[in-house]
């Protein structure tokens, strides 16, 4: 947790409250350390941004939590939409 906190430039706190917040789960080894992914490390990185940027510790867990979800289903919708092909048109629009 240590050499996280030092990589995102804060506290080991902070790593904590992202986990009390069900942001990030890290992995747990022998001994009770930490051991977090890149991909949670750039949330963390993400969350701090926001809550330097003034936005509550809550708030930005939520957004960065939406961010990732609107970035799932852009994936999911252009793997499924050919690029060649139009969308349809919108109905009851």
């Amino acid at each position: 947790m240590g050499r996280a906190a030092e990589m995102l430039n804060t506290s080991a706190g902070f790593l904590r409250n992202l986990g009390e917040a069900k942001l990030i789960e890290p992995q747990r080894l022998t001994g009770g350390h930490r051991r977090y992914s890149r991909y949670q490390l750039r949330l963390a990185a993400r969350v701090r941004e926001l809550v330097d940027q003034g936005t509550g510790l809550d708030a930005a867990c939520r957004i960065v939590t939406l961010e990732d979800q609107l970035q799932e289903a852009r994936a999911a919708n252009k793997s499924q939409h050919r690029s060649d092909e139009p969308y349809p048109p919108l109905r009851g629009v």
